[in-house]
């Protein structure tokens, strides 16, 4: 991946999760604490791996880290709404397909694929301009992803049970309609039309994978079977 890319499209962005005001607040500008940078904010819906009927409108608020072995992290943390008083429900971490294939067998269940909620109009940054969200969105297209929601019920008055592994929508007929008309709405957004232009735009039709037969089931990027490859648009 490269790093001028990835910080400059996360530079195109000045939404920080947290507000600090007074004094504090320019001891923890002056501090260079993680939270003083730019955080991209997009919006996903989100399946639980053990049961993808389990759905949720996700706000992820991310930023980079840089400089590791294995190239950069974009790191998430997750919200269930862009409210004030919105739940933390969990954490995401993002790495390029080159650092996945190098992970262990046993790690990569645990790692989800994003080729479809890109094409398929799934993912939207909503507070970037259309050109910053082409470019970001032509980055994240073949990044994998491994989430937790650590809030796996945000109905509950409190965080309860353990983590919840997340997984990603692959498919047509996967997403919960009635979530993502909600999800629509709330963005003034159409995903059919989306998808339309994402599909032209990036030459690449959105992929058609089952939902995993199991916990253990590894993750494809493109195809159910055979050769893991893009189907071009022509």
């Amino acid at each position: 991946m490269d790093r001028r890319q990835l910080l400059g499209a996360i530079g195109a962005m000045s939404v920080a999760p947290v507000i600090i005001s007074g004094n504090a607040r320019a001891d923890h500008a002056a501090d260079g604490s993680p939270m003083t940078g730019p955080h991209a904010h997009f919006c996903g819906i989100h399946m639980a791996k053990k049961d993808p009927k389990l759905q949720f409108i996700t706000q992820h608020y991310c930023t980079a880290h840089t400089g590791g072995s294995e190239g950069d992290v974009l790191q998430c943390v997750l919200f269930d709404s862009m409210g004030k008083n919105a739940r933390l429900i969990g954490i995401e971490y993002l790495i390029s397909d080159a650092a996945y294939r190098e992970l262990p067998e046993a790690e990569k269940p645990l790692w989800h694929a994003h080729t479809y909620e890109v094409l398929g109009g799934g993912l939207i940054a909503p507070a970037m301009t259309p050109e910053e969200e082409s470019k970001f969105m032509k980055l994240v297209l073949t990044m994998w992803g491994k989430a937790w929601h650590t809030w796996p019920d945000p109905s509950t008055p409190i965080p309860m049970g353990e983590p919840l592994l997340i997984w990603s929508l692959m498919g047509e007929g996967q997403v919960d309609e009635k979530l993502l008309r909600e999800r629509d709405k709330q963005f003034n957004v159409d995903t059919n039309k989306i998808q339309v232009s994402r599909e032209k735009e990036f030459g690449f039709r959105a992929p058609n994978v089952a939902v995993p037969a199991a916990m253990s089931t590894i993750g494809r990027q493109w195809t159910n079977s055979g050769p893991d490859k893009p189907t071009p648009t022509t």
